[in-house]
């Protein structure tokens, strides 16, 4: 019981352990403090260790487990089959471990909540009688992809990407799309077979379920149709997941995650200081993510398609995805733009100097740019980032996506059209960035009080106890 005679209500809540999983549970996890939940964040040691001295959180403990990899991955560790699959059975025991102390100690758990790649968690909270929910931390229009491929509709959608990846595809409670627009995980190329398994069985668990929810990282604007046009399973958005400073206000000192394991780049020349000297929507902010490992060609088309542009850019670019390779015309670069390993990157979209974000669509950044009112260029690699880049260009009609050559590249001609597309004075230019002020108006409608996200995210809350 809590000093109020209520029942406490404590959630174990596991995150995938990579950035794009950790930030957006993270920030559930604070909203759910917000509402004196108990918070008990799981994540693997190796990452554990990674990630920077959050600030005590009220309400919020942390845990880790070891997935065999402590001290991360190292070479020969590449085989994401066997990694996965150690990952499900050590984490398995320590979960269940978990689960059970905490209730012999007189503190269980109310509910579990899981990531999107590791439906193992369902089936231990099921064993041990706990109730647990889906956390999808991608749109709910990849969910729904997703769910139609693995009932009724795989030959539909495979048979049309190999005719023509450019046709369209109808399916139900969706908008036309492309094999382009289809995660690369069902795409019949795809090469990893580990994600391909665990999205199958995440469906095959849920229909195990009668009726149940699902909590997405969007909010019902945005994705509205998609979202009530799934009949056979309730989707409940209740993002965007965003640092409060950046949305809602409601906790100004929320300002940043709190997952974020690359160190961001404070040199003598500080990158923010130097980006709000310039003018008003000016910059173009450069960034892959956390994953996403762009070629040394793809790179130097990147980099002439920005000197052709001539604005100034702020260009994010991890040290160990450049290694011994150097970009042929960094000085050139660097008269015009700035270089860095790693950026805070709500900072860098909330200022005013932010023109465009050239984006690889991971479904984190497309928020943030939502939020903070930032047109995109999509310049999506792999996993849900196809289907994002459709939102970005089709249903949010916030920005443009390249089109890729027929050697795989994205030629700097291209780069350069989409720039003067997104940030020239053409008619589009300038619907395109009306439209992102309204997203960016609408996503902050949807997180205040008694927003549609709000109301979703307290229902979830008083279910708890119900």
């Amino acid at each position: 019981m809590d000093n109020t005679g209520n029942k406490r209500r404590r959630v174990l809540l596991i995150s995938f352990p990579a950035q794009g999983h950790i930030n957006p549970s993270l920030q559930f996890a604070k909203r759910l403090t917000r509402h004196h939940v108990h918070v008990t964040f799981v994540t693997s040691l190796s990452v554990y260790r990674r990630m920077p001295p959050i600030p005590t959180l009220p309400h919020v403990s942390f845990a880790s487990y070891s997935d065999g990899y402590d001290d991360g991955f190292k070479p020969g560790d590449d085989d994401p089959n066997r990694s996965h699959s150690e990952m499900e059975r050590l984490g398995s025991e320590a979960v269940k471990d978990m689960i059970t102390t905490n209730a012999e100690e007189g503190q269980p758990f109310t509910c579990v909540v899981y990531s999107i790649l590791f439906p193992w968690v369902a089936v231990v909270a099921r064993s041990l009688h706990l109730p647990s929910i889906l956390l999808w931390i991608e749109p709910a229009t990849v969910f729904t992809l997703y769910y139609h491929y693995f009932n009724g509709y795989k030959d539909t959608i495979t048979q049309s990407i190999l005719d023509n990846p450019s046709r369209t595809i109808q399916l139900p409670g969706l908008p036309l799309v492309t094999g382009h627009d289809v995660p690369s995980f069902l795409l019949p190329s795809n090469v990893y077979d580990f994600g391909f398994s665990v999205f199958r069985r995440l469906f095959e668990l849920l229909a195990q379920q009668t009726n149940p929810k699902v909590l997405v990282n969007t909010f019902e604007a945005l994705e509205q149709d998609v979202v009530r046009g799934m009949d056979k399973l309730h989707l409940v958005p209740i993002g965007p997941l965003v640092p409060s400073a950046f949305l809602d206000c409601e906790d100004p000192s929320d300002a940043s995650f709190g997952g974020d394991m690359f160190p961001c780049s404070r040199n003598n020349d500080d990158y923010i200081s130097w980006l709000n000297s310039n003018p008003k929507a000016a910059v173009v902010y450069v960034s892959f993510g956390s994953i996403s490992r762009l070629s040394k060609e793809q790179n130097e088309e990147i980099a002439s398609g920005l000197l052709s542009f001539g604005q100034p850019f702020l260009w994010v670019i991890r040290e160990e995805d450049m290694g011994d390779d150097t970009l042929s015309r960094r000085e050139e670069l660097e008269a015009v733009g700035k270089i860095v390993p790693w950026c805070s990157q709500l900072e860098v979209l909330s200022s005013p100097a932010t023109g465009c974000f050239v984006t690889h669509c991971g479904w984190n950044s497309t928020l943030e740019s939502l939020v903070c009112g930032v047109p995109m260029v999509g310049f999506p690699q792999w996993a849900d980032q196809g289907t994002n880049a459709k939102i970005i260009q089709d249903m949010a009609e916030t920005g443009v996506r390249v089109e890729v050559g027929m050697d795989g590249m994205v030629k700097r001609e291209e780069i350069k059209r989409c720039l003067e597309v997104v940030m020239g004075d053409s008619n589009k230019g300038e619907e395109i960035r009306k439209k992102a002020l309204k997203w960016k108006e609408l996503a902050k409608e949807a997180a205040r009080d008694g927003g549609s996200s709000d109301a979703n995210f307290k229902a979830f809350v008083d279910q708890l106890c119900s």
